[in-house]
């Protein structure tokens, strides 16, 4: 109600009063009421000249239903939040050509969300200026929390009017912002200060306000088809329940796993679990290959998981979505990232869930092309302009221009790149298509594990400043086809070279080329340790590529049915101690010196064994053995190489006195007994015959004083590790044992290793508390 009608209803209640000769009980409370609310609506009447707010936020997740519905039937262009109501609503407040004032969330500027609002002000009102201040506004508020944006509207449309804005998000505090602004007002030419109209916003789909966008990116999405034209991104599933319906690969028994280039109808009739693409870190070209989704019948168990939830409001063909999509060739990329954006080309065979989303361009040249195109530095840039905000759903993405290329020119490239991606990622065991490590290839093989290393990482380097070219010369192509080079330089920093292999990658920071090499030798060793005690175990042989033991409850026979004549055998009886001595022929380390001579051979054992303390002993600590690796850092190292979830299961005692190692999917109901009979009870036995050996030097005759002390010091230390391992037997290992628990690899690490509660390592984040 403007103040016009307000003030004629006011008169006319007055006037109705006054006619009024004989009023009613009630009636002057009534009118009092009347000319009360009418006096409130005058208030809010589109009167003022100028509103300054700074409003209050509340995502339409934290309304409640009375709110949420009253804000779509009221605000359904702003609905989304409470802030972006208040920017309607003060618009409504002012008179013609008055301005409005406010600093809120940046959000509005951008995501699809808001699309609607920003059409209602590109069309109706106009931006005069903004502060774009990013994070970090407010000292009070720390880190990325809150990223906010000052600005005036005007309450009339001056489309071509370009507005003055200040692109403030790189200052860290308040302080260098304020200066930043003071700068820009006394030099108008500074490289933050920008000018943009509606008219230029309207040019790039969804109309973000990317007032920093140069003539050249406008240019850009006027001219060319958006990526949706071409290829539409699509959303993958949402399982509503990834604990339940998500593994990591390496969890699955191998015959339930089917392996993307085995995927076919018939294969598909027989597994539960499929290759998923399910976003991960920054990485380009091929990889994160690390999840499968549980996909049997069509996703039957997920499905009437999700439509027998109760109260659920979206069934399942409202979650998994897209499936006609599913399995085939296309490229992936993380939904959500805090580094740079890139695509990954994905190969026939994979399901895909939400924070994977996927493209489908119909072949598989148009596959690599696309991957090609978004491993560059043009699609990276276009997106700063229509997703700042590191929002890579699929509606940003659709929105990106594709410029003609000739097809020809990234065909080669791209295979090229693929191709190295792919061989570097499938060079580590976390990959389910590792055959054999590349320190025991062929090509890189010398007498000495260090001339050995030494070669391979040559080749290593080669591959790096190789990928380096291809990725210049790819980025070459598109900032040309694009004609942004005026904005883009074709170079890539070593930090960018997205291969396992690659130290600056793998590690970043700032750290000297001297820290590099040396973390890098460091996690080499690591990973030949890893694929020995693989070796050990029987999930590995120097005789066959790939996996070997991989099914649950398989043993030595399975094994020697595969490798009859093993060159270093797989352990009978899955249980592998790793004790601070060498009390069992069995003992890892013992094992592992017996594996380093099969590898490398006895000659130069001892040089290669030096080597590898060396490479691991990165603080320099005194007298470093293996042993102290494996007692250590070993399980750690296993721990997170597999993301918390172990494949290698250390029963361990209070104190650590006590440590064997398992392999969960050779784990038998009777697993627990053997390791409390032939190996806790056993070792037990050892200490006590140790020690009656040191009570007998502590009272000879022939000994020293020296030898006594040492012995009685020794002695202590014995009874302390009996009495530790009798409270494992007696309160952990022997009830444990008598359950004969069983376990279900299709059920996950999570679920499994809790089963065995205090028996295993705790594991912060896997192991259940209490």
């Amino acid at each position: 109600m403007s103040t016009e009608q307000s003030q004629k209803t006011l008169d006319a209640l007055i006037a109705y009063d006054q006619s009024v000769k004989s009023p009613t009980f009630g009636h002057r409370e009534s009118v009092d009421n009347c000319k009360q609310a009418l006096r409130q609506a005058d208030y809010l009447s589109t009167k003022y000249h100028v509103v300054i707010a700074n409003p209050p936020y509340m995502g339409g997740k934290g309304m409640n239903g009375r709110l949420g519905k009253w804000a779509k039937d009221n605000y359904p262009n702003s609905k989304s939040d409470l802030f972006a109501m208040f920017i309607e609503r003060n618009l409504d407040l002012v008179q013609k050509q008055g301005s409005v004032a406010m600093i809120t969330m940046q959000s509005w500027m951008f995501l699809s969300s808001f699309e609607k609002l920003r059409s209602r002000l590109l069309a109706q009102n106009t931006i005069l200026s903004m502060a774009h201040l990013g994070a970090r506004a407010f000292d009070s508020i720390g880190g990325e929390v809150v990223s906010t944006t000052a600005f005036v509207l005007e309450n009339k449309n001056r489309p071509e009017y370009k507005g003055g804005y200040l692109r403030l998000i790189d200052g860290n505090s308040e302080a260098e912002k304020g200066a930043a602004i003071r700068e820009a007002i006394k030099n108008p030419d500074c490289s933050w200060f920008y000018r943009a109209s509606a008219a230029d916003f309207k040019k790039i789909p969804g109309s973000p306000i990317a007032y920093w966008a140069p003539n050249g990116v406008l240019k850009a999405f006027e001219q060319y088809e958006s990526l949706k034209e071409f290829a539409v991104p699509s959303q993958g599933m949402a399982t509503t329940n990834n604990d339940l319906f998500l593994r990591q690969w390496h969890e699955c028994p191998r015959e339930r796993f089917i392996n993307p280039k085995a995927v076919a109808p018939v294969t598909r009739e027989n597994g539960k679990w499929f290759a998923c693409n399910k976003g991960g870190p920054f990485r380009k070209w091929y990889g994160n290959n690390n999840y499968v989704v549980n996909y049997e019948n069509d996703g039957e168990a997920i499905c009437e998981y999700i439509d027998n939830t109760p109260n659920v409001r979206v069934k399942s063909n409202g979650r998994v979505i897209n499936r006609d999509k599913y399995f085939k060739v296309g490229t992936t990329w993380s939904t959500i990232s805090s580094a740079r954006f890139s695509m990954r080309f994905t190969p026939p065979g994979y399901v895909f869930e939400t924070k994977g989303a996927m493209c489908f361009p119909g072949s598989l040249s148009a596959a690599k092309f696309l991957t090609a195109l978004g491993c560059s530095k043009v699609v990276d840039y276009l997106l700063t302009f229509i997703s700042p905000t590191l929002d890579y759903h699929e509606g940003p993405l659709g929105r990106l221009p594709i410029a003609p290329v000739g097809q020809e020119k990234i065909d080669s490239l791209a295979e090229h790149a693929i191709n190295n991606s792919i061989i570097d990622w499938d060079s580590y065991e976390t990959s389910w298509d590792f055959t054999d490590l590349p320190l025991l290839h062929p090509d890189y093989r010398e007498p000495t594990l260090k001339d050995t290393y030494q070669k391979l990482r040559t080749h290593w380097q080669d591959m790096i400043l190789e990928m380096q070219r291809l990725e210049e010369e790819n980025n070459r192509i598109f900032i040309e086809a694009y004609g942004l080079q005026d904005e883009l330089t074709p170079e890539v920093p070593l930090t960018e070279i997205t291969l396992t292999c690659n130290p600056h990658y793998r590690y970043g920071g700032n750290k000297s080329e001297e820290e590099l090499e040396t973390l890098l030798l460091a996690d080499t060793m690591k990973e030949f340790i890893s694929y020995a005690v693989g070796c050990m175990f029987g999930r590995y042989a120097l005789e066959k590529p790939g996996l070997v033991l991989a099914n649950q409850g398989e043993t030595i026979d399975d094994y020697l049915k595969q490798i009859p004549d093993p060159s270093f055998p797989a352990d009978d009886d899955n249980v592998i101690p790793m004790l601070d001595g060498n009390w069992f022929t069995d003992d890892i380390t013992e094992r592992f010196y017996k594996f380093l001579r099969v590898t490398f051979g006895e000659e130069h054992f001892e040089e290669n064994l030096q080597f590898i303390e060396k490479a691991l002993n990165i603080k320099g600590k005194r007298n470093y053995t293996i042993r102290d690796y494996f007692l250590k850092e070993f399980y750690s190292d296993h721990v997170k190489r597999h993301k918390k979830r172990p494949i290698y299961w250390l029963f361990s005692s209070s104190k650590g006195s006590f440590n064997a190692l398992i392999y969960m999917h050779r784990y038998r109901p009777d697993t627990v007994s053997v390791i409390l009979n032939d190996y806790l009870r056993e070792f037990r036995t050892k200490l006590a015959s140790e020690k009656n050996h040191l009570e007998a030097v502590s009272i000879s005759a022939s000994a020293t004083a020296g030898e006594k002390t040492k012995a009685l010091k020794e002695i202590e230390k014995i009874n302390k590790m009996i009495t530790e391992l009798e409270e494992y037997e007696r309160e952990v290992l022997y009830p444990l044992a008598t359950k004969q628990v069983e376990i279900d690899l299709d059920d996950g690490v999570k679920v499994n290793y809790n089963k065995f509660g205090k028996a295993l390592k705790k594991i912060a984040g896997l192991t259940a508390k209490g």
